[in-house]
């Protein structure tokens, strides 16, 4: 009876495993392009609402403000324990489009001459403690629109940091004895591509009919949240069903207690870890704000006519297509069984991924030439950890993530302005560096987080993952305000948005790539010290 019952139950059916997958990877696809919905139109931020970079910045860093001062990475994994998958699922969801409402409104021209705007432009000023201490998200003579959209961006946050770890969960509950590993790698390449498509779209949606409303790509980004907590609801319903079937009580995460603070802040692998962790991903993530930016003030863009292919709608759409064929070609290539498959969408994605460049350089648009980022990383993330996986080498894997990261935002920072009065050189350098940045990244959860459970003790796992994403949100709060301040400190007298000199940021960035390197070398030593078996691969 039971052999029958598990036979008949949804995690059994294949495409009811992916299609529970899909709602989930959606929901997180959805919240990657809100995340960074401003970061491509960040010079139209500074002509339409008056926010210099050091308002984007301190903006762009409030997402992850109360996760670290209130500790609401710590509360959502209690909420995870105690209340099961589906429910924190549609409640991170529900959180996540409150937030992006309030963000909409405060940028949209409804929020200007309120009486809403006036009071943020009279209060939130001084925040006692927190300006002390050098933590406040808002200061004085902070823009009320930019100060309003924090306190949304905050909210969303909150339920961006949710949702990711409940995500985790319910592929874990879905996939557990199946194809765990897959399901977890697919769900990351669809995340990713949120950065792609937010980058095409933002700037597509904000110029629309050529009028510039920077409040229309926030409204798309809105919209996409109403999709994922749709999402949601329909996982829930799934994922009930599920448990109808199996009679199960839901699995949940082992809750973080503050008793093992103690055992893992005495580990020196847990902070190896921690510090590699936030140095790398503040290299990453806040840079990913500012990118387009960056390209718009280091290359020579001449808009094409007016009247031309190139600057009608059509391509937008045209060529996020042919960008959708890049990932999932490349993606799919790596789980062919014979070689004629494996090689044959190898040459598509790779044939595609030309194609996309030529019209990104026809186009003259820095926010395409930017959304290549996690096209590199889609196609070799499965290669990378298939490789951990049966040959080890993770830390010498690290260590290699690190010196092409110190190598791309150098090359950003002075090999690139060098290229600024060659058309075809510099967008060529750009895609070229901006590649490579992608397939860093994929080194780093390829190599690092199937590591931690060789550094710390099994007993006290799920508090380290916990302690280590909360360290990490420090830095993803901190860096994209460091940006800010550096830019406009090293640029008092610039008013155009696309003249910046992004020299100092860049070195900034470049040097956590210098520190996570050092930090490499000295965990490839403890690891040759203590055995910890991290140049061992996982499957013996």
């Amino acid at each position: 009876m039971s052999q029958q019952t598990q036979q008949t139950t949804l995690r059994d059916s294949a495409a009811m495993r992916w299609t529970a997958l899909l709602l989930l990877a959606l929901a997180m696809f959805c919240s990657y392009i809100f995340m960074d919905i401003l970061s491509p139109i960040k010079d139209l931020m500074q002509e339409t609402r008056g926010w210099d970079s050091t308002a984007f910045g301190t903006m762009q860093g409030s997402e992850v403000f109360l996760n670290v001062f209130a500790f609401f990475l710590i509360f959502a994994g209690i909420i995870l324990d105690k209340m099961g998958v589906r429910f924190t699922a549609v409640l991170s969801a529900a959180v996540m489009l409150v937030g992006a409402c309030i963000k909409w409104y405060a940028v949209s021209d409804a929020f200007t001459g309120s009486a809403l705007e006036a009071w943020f432009t009279d209060n939130l000023n001084y925040i006692p403690l927190f300006d002390e201490l050098g933590v406040s998200p808002f200061y004085g003579g902070m823009p009320a629109s930019a100060k309003f959209a924090a306190c949304g961006f905050m909210l969303f946050g909150c339920g961006c940091e949710m949702a990711g770890i409940t995500v985790s969960r319910g592929i874990v509950k879905w996939f557990k004895g199946r194809e765990m590993a897959l399901a977890m790698g697919s769900e990351m390449a669809l995340a990713r591509l949120g950065v792609a498509t937010c980058m095409i779209f933002s700037p597509y949606f904000a110029r629309l009919g050529g009028e510039v409303s920077v409040s229309r790509s926030v409204a798309f980004g809105v919209v996409l949240m109403c999709i994922a907590l749709i999402m949601t609801v329909v996982y829930f319903f799934m994922d009930r069903t599920l448990d109808a079937q199996t009679g199960e009580a839901e699995e949940k995460d082992d809750p973080f207690k503050v008793s093992d603070l103690g055992k893992i802040l005495t580990d020196s692998g847990f902070w190896l870890v921690a510090l590699l962790c936030v140095l790398y991903y503040s290299a990453i993530f806040p840079f990913q704000k500012y990118a387009v930016n960056m390209l718009q003030c280091n290359l020579t863009l001449t808009p094409p006519d007016a009247d031309s292919f190139w600057a009608g709608p059509s391509v937008t759409i045209v060529q996020y297509v042919i960008m959708l064929v890049v990932a999932a070609a490349g993606f799919a290539s790596n789980f062919q069984k014979r070689a004629a498959a494996h090689y044959t969408l190898l040459a598509v994605s790779i044939a595609s991924l030309i194609v996309y460049c030529y019209m990104g350089y026809m186009r003259q648009s820095a926010e395409s030439i930017f959304a290549v980022f996690p096209l590199l990383a889609v196609l070799i993330t499965p290669i990378l950890g298939s490789y951990v996986d049966h040959k080890g080498k993770a830390a010498t894997m690290l260590i290699l993530g690190s010196l092409l990261l110190i190598a791309c935002h150098l090359t950003f920072a002075f090999v690139l302005p060098a290229f600024k009065d060659s058309p075809i050189g510099g967008i060529a350098i750009a895609y070229l560096t901006i590649l490579v940045l992608g397939a860093s990244f994929s080194l780093v959860p390829a190599s690092l987080w199937p590591s931690v459970p060789k550094l710390v003790d099994a007993k006290v796992i799920g508090s380290a993952y916990a302690l280590i994403f909360w360290i990490q949100n420090i830095g993803l709060w901190l860096f994209p305000l460091l940006i800010g301040k550096v830019l406009d400190a090293t640029n008092p007298d610039v008013t155009d948005p696309t003249q910046f000199d992004y020299t100092a940021p860049l070195v900034m960035l470049a040097s956590l790539g210098v520190a996570a390197l050092v930090l490499g070398f000295v965990l490839k030593a403890v690891d040759r010290r203590r055995g910890l078996g991290l140049e061992e691969p996982n499957i013996k």
